[in-house]
C-alpha cells in the first residue's frame, strides 16, 4: 500500500521520539480504553459526546502508525469496495446542492468509518481482546434490558405516537419501552438489541468453549432477558431481526452440536417453537403487533412507510449517478420537494434506498459489495477454520451484522451512533479475524 511508505518514512524520523516516550509506546493501551468507552458512553450521553471519543480514538491510532516502528496498513481485499465507497461519498458530496448539510454527514461517515479503521488496526495485533469489546457490548445490552424491563413494569408513558391504536382494545395496545439511547425511540432501541445481542450469544459460547460454566450462564440469561425486552420495544422491523438472530445461533450451535446431541438439539428447538407460539396466543398486545405487519396499508405505520418508500424512490430516479449528498439532514430537504402531503420523514425507512438515494447508484454497489464479499469471507472461515474460539467470535459479527440488515430494510435506525459503532466493530472483528488466519496460512 502506498501509504506505507510513508509511515515508514515518518517512523524512521520519529523513532528517537517513540523510543523515548511511555506515552507513545503505550498509546494502543488508550485506545483500547476509548474503544470500550464508545460503547459504555452509547447508552446515556448525546451522539456529539459519542462521535468525540471515537474521533480522539481514529486520531491516537494515526499517530501510533506514523511512530510505531514497523506499524502499517494492510487491507483485506473487501476492504477495497470499502474505499471506493468513500471516495463515491467524497464526489457526491463535492456534488451536492445543499453542500453545508452535506458537509455535516460526511463527517459522520469519515467518523465511523475511522472508527472501524482503528478497530480493525487495533485488533489485528490484539485479536485476544475481542472478548472483552464483545462484553463491552454485552454489558450495555444488559444493562438496556433491565432498563427496558423497568419501563414496562412502570408503564411508562408514550413520548410521541409511537403506534396506531385507533383499531385497538385497551389490552392490544403495548406499553412500547425504549431504554436510556437518545434520542428515546423503541425503534433505536429494538435495532440496538438486533446489533448487540449476538454479542452476548457469542460470549456464552465463548465461555462454555473455555469451561467458564458460570459466566456462560451469566451471558445466556442476558440474551434472553435482551430478547425478551427487544419484543417489549414493539419494533417490528427488530421481530424480524430477532428471527434473523435466533436462525443464525441454531445453525452455528448445529455445527458443534449435531452429531453429538442432535435430539438435545431438536428439543431446545421445539421448545423455542412452543415458547413463541405461546407468546403469541397469550399477549395479545404482542399478538396484534406481530400480525400488524402482515396488515399492509390497513395499518397507518406500514402505510406510511410506502409513501416514503414512494417519494425516495422518485428521489433516486432524479438523482440516481451522485445522489443527493450524505446525512439526514441534506435528506430532509430535498424530501419536502417530494413527499405527499401530510408524510413528512426523517429517512427512506429502508438503509439500502437511503444509501442510494444519498450518494447514488454507485455507492449502493460498493457499499454491497463491501457487504458481501465481507460475509462471504466470514462464512468461509466458519465452515473452515478448526480455530473455535475464532469460530464463536467471526459468528457473532456475521450473524449481528446480517440481522442489522434485515432490520434495516424496514427502518434506518441503522444509521444511528449507537448502533453504526456497533456495525464497523462487528465489521472490525471479521476483519482482523480473517487477517490474522490469512497472514498464518
Amino acid at each position: 500500500m502506498m501509504f506505507n511508505s510513508l509511515f515508514k518514512f515518518t517512523q524512521k524520523k520519529l523513532n528517537f521520539l517513540y523510543e523515548n516516550s511511555l506515552f507513545l509506546q503505550n498509546v494502543d493501551k488508550l485506545i483500547f480504553v476509548l474503544i470500550i468507552s464508545v460503547f459504555l458512553l452509547s447508552t446515556v450521553m448525546s451522539s456529539d459526546v459519542i462521535g468525540f471519543v471515537a474521533l480522539i480514538a481514529v486520531f491516537l491510532t494515526v499517530v501510533q502508525i506514523l511512530t510505531k516502528p514497523g506499524d502499517k496498513f494492510e487491507p483485506n481485499h473487501f476492504e477495497l469496495w470499502l474505499l471506493a465507497y468513500f471516495m463515491i461519498v467524497v464526489v457526491s458530496l463535492a456534488g451536492s446542492s445543499l453542500f453545508s448539510l452535506s458537509l455535516k454527514g460526511f463527517m459522520k461517515t469519515v467518523t465511523y468509518l475511522g472508527f472501524y479503521v482503528s478497530v480493525v488496526h487495533y485488533l489485528k495485533n490484539h485479536i485476544n481482546k475481542i472478548p472483552y469489546i464483545l462484553g463491552a457490548i454485552g454489558v450495555c445490552v444488559g444493562f438496556e434490558s433491565f432498563t427496558g424491563l423497568v419501563q414496562n413494569f412502570s408503564h411508562v408513558a408514550e413520548i410521541s405516537t409511537w403506534q396506531d391504536v385507533s383499531s385497538l382494545n385497551p389490552e392490544e395496545v403495548m406499553t412500547r419501552v425504549y431504554g436510556t439511547l437518545k434520542p428515546y425511540n423503541p425503534n433505536l432501541l429494538g435495532g440496538y438489541f438486533v446489533a448487540g445481542i449476538p454479542a452476548l450469544f457469542g460470549l456464552c459460547a465463548y465461555f462454555a468453549n473455555k469451561k467458564h460454566l458460570k459466566s456462560a450462564v451469566i451471558s445466556l440469561c442476558f440474551a434472553v432477558m435482551g430478547v425478551v425486552v427487544l419484543f417489549l420495544t414493539g419494533c417490528r422491523g427488530s421481530y424480524i431481526g430477532c428471527m434473523v438472530i435466533l436462525a443464525g445461533v441454531f445453525l452455528v450451535c448445529a455445527k458443534f452440536l449435531w452429531n453429538k446431541y442432535k435430539k438435545f438439539f431438536l428439543s431446545i428447538l421445539a421448545s423455542c417453537f412452543v415458547l413463541a407460539i405461546s407468546a403469541l396466543m397469550f399477549v395479545a398486545s404482542l399478538r396484534k403487533r406481530v400480525f400488524s405487519i402482515f396488515a399492509m396499508r390497513q395499518d397507518s405505520s406500514n402505510s406510511f412507510r410506502f409513501n416514503v418508500y414512494q417519494s425516495s424512490l422518485q428521489m433516486f430516479k432524479d438523482n440516481w449517478l451522485l445522489g443527493i449528498g450524505v446525512g439526514n439532514k441534506n435528506f430532509r430537504e430535498i424530501y419536502g420537494l417530494y413527499m405527499r402531503t401530510g408524510f413528512d420523514a426523517l429517512s427512506a425507512y429502508n438503509i439500502f434506498l437511503e444509501t442510494a438515494v444519498e450518494s447514488g447508484i454507485f455507492a449502493l454497489i460498493a457499499f454491497l459489495g463491501f457487504l458481501i464479499v465481507m460475509l462471504k469471507d466470514g462464512i468461509k472461515f466458519i465452515l473452515s477454520s478448526p480455530r473455535t474460539n475464532e469460530i464463536i467470535f467471526v459468528s457473532a459479527a456475521v450473524i449481528s451484522i446480517i440481522a442489522m440488515m434485515v432490520h434495516g430494510l424496514v427502518d434506518t435506525v441503522f444509521f444511528r451512533p449507537q448502533i453504526q459503532f456497533i456495525f464497523w466493530t462487528m465489521a472490525a472483528v471479521i476483519s482482523s479475524v480473517v487477517y490474522n488466519n490469512s497472514c498464518e496460512n
